[in-house]
């Protein structure tokens, strides 16, 4: 994992950054680790607006935090209204492309305008502080004005990824108890419309409690509407007030829940709440991105994941950026599609996963060699790992060889990015997300919790409570202290391998439970499963992550048949488009390995793990002693042999 060549910041970048040189780092981090709360506390009166101070920067009942107790705050005021009472009310807040070429610019004082709007349509259907919402849009700017104007009325949000199936968006919306939908006729993905209406109709069939779903009309498309439940967004919008006071909420007040996926094939609900999470987002736009007033920042995510919410919308407009977002994918209508928004927008910050970077390197260079690339300044990295290879590449063709690289470690239960380069003062290398953030402590162990001391791989862990941490998973306090704080008592478990090198450089190695990274996308192999046990040719399904040289991951699954006359082709073809319809098109497994057994326990557990082993390395070297049929694996691995 370590690599010759080493790159430190350059001079001038040393010079205009917020932190300066490793002493700078250190400084801070030690600042931090001395003082966790002062820190904390001096942080948050800096980087937030708070309309009632707080009598106690941290409450900690593990695994239960409460951070800035008794606070008043509200993050829509933080991202608007500050903002646009300030000398940025005429800067771009939003810059946005539609794939199909349209485009707007909206200002902070538009925004803000906006989103008072809807907040105003939103109190106008009855809706208040508590409640709670599902948004379901294409990326488009109405999606993060939906979202502020939800912050600023309190009611509690979770955002569905538009990739998702209607059978997905109906179990969030169940798990939620949400009462209001907000969507689109459709949004545009590769020239081709993406029906986001008709997945709500079907969804909501057994969603009794859904009272209204507002509909934003993007495609034009002819959607049904129901009486008395649907309405168009523009017509609630007819006449509205432009003033709507941001309600002043608690600290701890929760902000949105976005459910991801675990090891059990039912989705969680991870929540996060409004200050503690709005403190740690904003800070970190500024320390890791080295963000300055003139940039032009651009998380190449969607809204739906995390990485959309943290540092797309609510991060970038906290620090008073301008973000960009863009509505379609990186290939259509061709592969320089991301290079020409970088040059005609002047693009200083690019934000992306190793996914992207791999799809676009097989490529070529010529694609981003066509366009001037100069504006660029920082690049960063999210999802997953990046390897080496592509990092190499990110550096030499994207940046030129002079723009910094900030790897990002993080996940939708951390909030904000928790282990990653300060980029005028830490030196890079490429494939580690470098050192923790201030007031981050990562450690890594072995199974009973010991550290394994330099260059050993272990499970990745957090030993303090930090105040952008999820406060739990939702209706569900049992399965968030067995799931994350059981494993090393005291400590977050993240699920994740790592290692730590001579130097103290973080090497993030990927996931150590049941779960796949799919285009930095967590996906279950319990979910999977379910999707495909439901099919009435299926017995029983196992489904490993195989390697994949541009996702990551791949879903690979052995299936056992039923009894009967199958066509395994054709029914190869079904099970694919099946998991597609009940998960999404992202889940769709890339390939289906018919056997007529799975391995198992004594005790009758499919052990994932040899699967994992045939399907990287072609050979079972791993332990076997627990396994009641070695001949099922005999046969798997010569089946592999054969392709």
């Amino acid at each position: 994992m370590t690599t010759s060549h080493n790159y430190d910041p350059s001079p001038e970048f040393v010079r205009q950054a917020h932190v300066q040189g490793m002493e700078g780092y250190r400084e801070l981090y030690r600042h931090a680790e001395q003082d966790p709360e002062g820190f904390w506390g001096e942080v948050a009166a800096r980087e937030v607006h708070w309309f009632e101070p707080w009598s106690k920067v941290l409450e900690w009942n593990p695994p239960f935090a409460k951070w800035f107790v008794g606070a008043k705050t509200n993050v829509s005021y933080n991202c608007l209204d500050r903002h646009a009472a300030s000398h940025r009310k005429n800067k771009a807040a939003i810059i946005w492309e539609g794939e199909p070429g349209d485009q707007r610019t909206l200002t902070y004082q538009e925004l803000h305008r906006l989103v008072s709007r809807f907040a105003n349509v939103l109190k106008a259907q009855g809706y208040q502080a508590g409640d709670r919402a599902i948004i379901y849009m294409p990326m488009i700017p109405e999606f993060p004005v939906a979202m502020l104007a939800c912050a600023r009325l309190g009611i509690t949000h979770s955002v569905v990824f538009g990739g998702f199936s209607a059978e997905a968006l109906k179990a969030r919306i169940l798990d939620l108890g949400a009462t209001l939908v907000i969507t689109a006729d459709g949004g545009w993905r590769r020239g081709k419309e993406v029906k986001l209406k008709a997945a709500v109709d079907e969804a909501i069939t057994e969603c009794p409690d859904v009272r209204s779903v507002i509909v934003y009309r993007r495609t034009g498309s002819d959607v049904a509407m129901q009486e008395g439940r649907d309405h168009w967004w523009h017509a609630l919008d007819q006449g509205v007030s432009e003033e709507c006071p941001a309600v002043h909420l608690d600290s701890e007040h929760p902000l949105y829940v976005l459910y991801t996926s675990g090891t059990t094939g039912k989705p969680k609900g991870i929540l996060h709440t409004t200050g503690g999470y709005l403190t740690q987002v904003t800070a970190a736009m500024k320390w890791i991105f080295d963000l300055k007033d003139s940039d032009t920042f651009w998380c190449a995510a969607d809204i739906g994941w995390v990485t959309g919410h943290s540092y797309i919308v609510y991060g970038p407009l906290s620090a008073g950026a301008t973000t960009v977002i863009y509505e379609g994918t990186p290939d259509y209508p061709q592969y320089d599609v991301w290079w020409r928004l970088v040059e005609k927008h002047r693009v200083n910050i690019m934000y992306t996963s190793p996914t992207a970077i791999r799809a676009l390197i097989r490529q070529g260079d010529s694609w981003p060699d066509k366009h001037d690339l100069s504006s660029l300044r920082l690049l960063g990295s999210v999802g997953e790992p990046i390897n080496p290879t592509a990092w190499e590449w990110y550096h030499r063709v994207i940046g030129k060889g002079r723009c910094p690289i900030v790897d990002t470690w993080w996940q939708t239960e951390t909030g904000s990015a928790m282990i990653a380069p300060m980029p005028g003062a830490v030196p890079l290398k490429p494939g580690s997300g470098t050192f923790p953030l201030p007031g981050v402590a990562p450690d890594i162990v072995d199974f009973n919790g010991f550290p394994v001391g330099p260059d050993r791989e272990g499970f990745l862990i957090l030993r303090r409570p930090w105040p952008a941490m999820t406060r739990g998973i939702w209706g569900d306090p049992e399965r968030f202290k067995e799931q994350y704080w059981t494993k090393v008592p005291g400590a977050y478990f993240t699920g994740d391998a790592a290692r730590c090198d001579q130097d103290g450089y973080y090497w993030v190695l990927g996931r150590v439970d049941d779960v796949m990274n799919v285009s930095g996308h967590r996906l279950s192999t319990m979910e999977v499963e379910s999707a495909l046990v439901k099919h009435p040719s299926v017995a029983e399904a196992a489904v490993v992550g195989k390697p994949h040289e541009i996702t990551g991951q791949a879903v690979c699954a052995f299936v056992t048949l039923k009894k009967g006359e199958h066509d395994q082709e054709k029914l190869g073809k079904d099970l694919r488009q099946w998991v597609a319809h009940e998960i999404g098109a992202f889940a769709r497994p890339e390939e289906i390995r018919f056997t007529d057994a799975l391995p198992k326990t004594r005790s009758g557990k499919i052990m994932r793990r040899l699967l994992r082993e045939i399907v990287t390395s072609k050979t079972v070297t791993g332990d076997v002693t627990t396994l009641e049929d070695l001949g099922v694996v005999t046969q798997l691995a010569a089946q592999q042999d054969e392709e």
